[in-house]
This record gives structure tokens, C-alpha cells and sequence, in this order.
């Protein structure tokens, strides 16, 4: 009786000190969370922006979608210098940093919006997505690493669920300060816009931009006086114990696909929200003008909001990888029906794909960083970086200029696959590792 009674006593003892843990980092990982909510409340401004710029600059899909393309580039060009930024000065001050640069891009907003310029937006866009990266680059192998690995994954998707609703609110933002204000965003589609009219449409960017420059410095205020407890070890120490245990990135099989998974992920989310107003817009779809049409997309990301937190859930019971591959399969189906269907039966399908896409992110992130040990680090760069195939959203562009908006979405469903894939064997890690 002897062992049993100790057993039962260990096992007490580490969930005293496992919920003891939990509860020290709760308060960080509560300001974490306004962060997620912040980057994603921008980035799907971006989704009311487009079909807003689009009118305003009489762009065809393909130029539209390269605005998007040149947010994501940054990801890819900025990851590197974020990651040696955070180990020269520490995530604390790598989050305010990167909440600067943020506002500095907002305030280059309203000044493209006043001098009508489509190069200063692409400029400006281009710096807040480098901000973005920057706490991106901290804030998710923040989270994945602060408490127990067997947990990251429904973590990672809890806090990403207020990222959620930051990109839930934000159609509701864009749709009522941008295109609500905005002639083209309620005229009937295909409506062409007099000089007046789009010169006095590019100027209604400015309120929504300086209230969110706003934000974004308090926000920076809040974080520099906030004593974030550091991770154990630090950036360089994981650094260090890198070079010393003589592995190699390229030997974790979850990571070398959960990068390209990362990538092609990007492109079917991104590939969604963006045409999403342009596509429910269409007289044979939903016959909305843009405005109206916003107010859908905030029940798309809605549904991201709930599937991450439902996905947290059954995380806690299942593994990760079998509910990644569950959502992989309902996403594929719905996004068939959004292309080959017409009427409310294509907008409601291209709706349910935010409940699926929910937990694809966060769950591949943590899947790819799994067992990586003192490589984690380097590992969270690779698939930050990644992000960048938000940029091949041009392709999805060119494609519906040339076969039609609707049928391009087909490269969505290709995507779903991929992500499939991963989760069935991508992201099992072979046992020497």
C-alpha cells in the first residue's frame, strides 16, 4: 500500500505545482492576449480596406491582392531581423518596439489616405505588417513554451481565440468607419466612382487609422511597464544549448513540413477573407453591397473565434493532430461547395470555412515546434517566416481574373489538403528525435 499512497501523493504534488506555474504566468499571458487581439484586429482591417482600395484606385484582383501580398513579404523580410532583435534586447522590450513601429505604420495611413497614394499605402501597410512579425516572433513561442508541452497546443489556441475576436470585431470597425462612410462601399457593384468621390473616399481611412495608432501607443505603454516573467533560459541560452547538442532543424520531420504547412495555410486563409467581400458581393451569390457584405465577414472570423476556442477544448482529450485533420477534411468540403455552388448555398460555405480554418494555425505551430528542445527557438523563426505565403495570395487573384472569382477558390481547397497531409503524417516526428 506503501507505493501506491507515494504515487498518488507525486501525482498531487505536481498538479499543486502545475496549476501553482499556471497561475504565476496567468497575468502575462492575459496581456498577451490584447496583443493577438491587437495584430488581428489590424490584419483584417485589411479585409474591409481592399475592396475599399479597390474602387478608390480601379484595381483588378490581381493589383488588389498584391497589397495583400505585400503585407505578408514582410513577414518574410522581417522574421530574421526580429528573432536577433529579441535576443539583443529581450521579448519585453521586442513587444514595445514592435508596438511602435505599428503606430508609425498607422500614421503612414493617413497619410497615403491624404495624398491618394497607392505607394505609400503598400509602404505603410508593408511597415505595421513588419511590427506584426516582430510580435509575432515573441509571442508565440512565448505562449507555446511558458507552461507544460503536453498543453501547447490548447494553450496556443486559447490565447489565438482572442486573436480571433480581434479579427471578428474588426469587419464590424471597417465595414461602419470605412466602407460604411465611403461611397463604393454602398453602391451596387460594378458602380464607377467620379474623381470627387474617390479622393473623398480615401480620405475616410483616416478616423479608423488614428484611433488604432491610439491603442497601439497605450498598449506600448502598458507592456514597458508590465514585469513580463522572462522564459526560462532566455534567447540565448536556448541559443547556446543549441550549438552544443549537435542537432539539426532540418532532422525534426514536424518541422520540415510544418513550415510548408504554415505557408499554404496562409494562403487559403488569406485567400478567403480577402475576396470574401468581392465574392458575397456578386449578384449571384449574395447581391450585397460592401458594407452589407462586412457584416458577413464578421460572421466568417466569428466562426474562427468559436472554433478556437471549441478546438481548445477537444484538445484537451484528443490529440491535436486528429482534431487538425478533422478540420482539414470540413474545410476542404465547404470550400467545394463554395465553388461549385451559387446563391446563399456558396456564401454560407464560404462562412462555415472560418469555423474549420479556427485552430489550422496555432495547432501547426506548436505540432511543428514539438520536440525541438533547445532548437525551439530557431524553429518558431522558420515558421513565423512562413507566414509569407499569405503573399501568394496574388496567385488566387490572377486566377479569378482569368477563370472567374468563384472557381478560384478551388486553390483554397488544394490547400486544405495539404494541411490533411500534415496532420495524418507530416507532423509525427520519428522516435530518434
Amino acid at each position: 500500500m506503501a507505493a501506491p499512497i507515494a504515487g498518488v501523493g507525486q501525482a498531487a504534488g505536481r498538479t499543486a505545482a502545475g496549476a501553482q506555474e499556471q497561475g504565476r504566468y496567468r497575468p502575462a499571458l492575459s496581456l498577451l492576449a490584447s496583443l493577438f487581439f491587437m495584430w488581428g484586429f489590424i490584419t483584417v482591417i485589411n479585409n474591409t480596406l481592399l475592396p475599399h482600395l479597390r474602387s478608390v484606385f480601379d484595381l483588378d484582383y490581381t493589383q488588389t491582392t498584391l497589397i495583400e501580398s505585400v503585407w505578408f513579404i514582410a513577414y518574410f523580410v522581417a522574421s530574421i531581423p526580429a528573432a536577433k532583435l529579441i535576443a539583443r534586447v529581450g521579448y519585453q522590450r521586442a513587444l514595445v518596439i514592435g508596438l511602435g513601429i505599428m503606430a508609425a505604420g498607422t500614421f503612414g495611413m493617413v497619410l497615403a489616405s491624404r495624398e491618394v497614394s497607392y505607394a505609400i499605402t503598400l509602404t505603410a501597410l508593408f511597415v505595421i505588417a513588419s511590427g506584426i512579425t516582430l510580435l509575432q516572433v515573441a509571442a508565440n513561442p512565448y505562449v507555446a513554451v511558458i507552461g507544460p508541452a503536453e498543453s501547447a497546443s490548447a494553450r496556443l489556441n486559447l490565447v489565438q481565440a482572442f486573436n480571433a475576436l480581434g479579427t471578428t470585431l474588426a469587419p464590424l470597425f471597417g465595414g461602419a468607419l470605412i466602407l460604411g462612410r465611403s461611397t463604393s462601399g454602398n453602391a451596387a457593384a460594378g458602380t464607377v466612382l467620379t474623381p470627387a468621390e474617390r479622393l473623398a473616399d480615401a480620405q475616410s481611412v483616416q478616423l479608423p487609422y488614428l484611433i488604432v495608432a491610439a491603442v497601439l501607443i497605450v498598449l506600448a505603454v502598458v507592456i514597458a511597464r508590465f514585469p513580463l516573467p522572462a522564459i526560462r533560459g532566455g534567447v540565448d541560452a536556448l541559443s547556446a544549448k543549441a550549438e552544443g547538442a549537435g542537432g539539426s532543424l532540418w532532422r525534426h520531420r514536424n518541422l520540415v513540413f510544418g513550415v510548408p504547412a504554415i505557408f499554404i495555410y496562409l494562403i487559403a486563409e488569406i485567400g478567403v477573407s480577402n475576396l470574401f467581400i468581392s465574392f458575397v458581393s456578386q449578384p449571384g451569390i449574395g447581391d450585397l453591397t460592401h458594407a452589407q457584405a462586412a457584416r458577413y465577414l464578421f460572421l466568417l472570423w466569428g466562426g474562427m473565434m468559436i472554433g478556437r476556442f471549441v478546438g481548445s477544448y477537444l484538445m484537451q482529450s484528443r490529440p491535436a493532430e486528429a482534431v487538425l485533420a478533422g478540420a482539414a477534411v470540413g474545410a476542404c468540403a465547404v470550400m467545394l461547395a463554395a465553388a461549385f455552388t451559387t446563391g446563399p448555398a456558396a456564401m454560407w460555405a464560404l462562412i462555415a470555412v472560418g469555423l474549420f480554418h479556427a485552430i489550422m494555425f496555432p495547432t501547426i505551430f506548436t505540432l511543428g515546434i514539438r520536440g525541438l528542445g533547445p532548437l525551439t527557438e530557431r524553429g518558431a523563426g522558420l515558421l513565423i517566416m512562413a507566414i509569407a505565403g499569405g503573399s501568394l495570395v496574388v496567385v488566387q487573384g490572377w486566377a479569378a481574373d482569368r477563370f472567374g472569382l468563384q472557381h478560384s477558390f478551388l486553390i483554397t481547397a488544394a490547400c486544405e489538403l495539404y494541411v490533411l497531409f500534415y496532420a495524418v503524417w507530416g507532423c509525427r516526428a520519428p522516435r530518434a528525435t
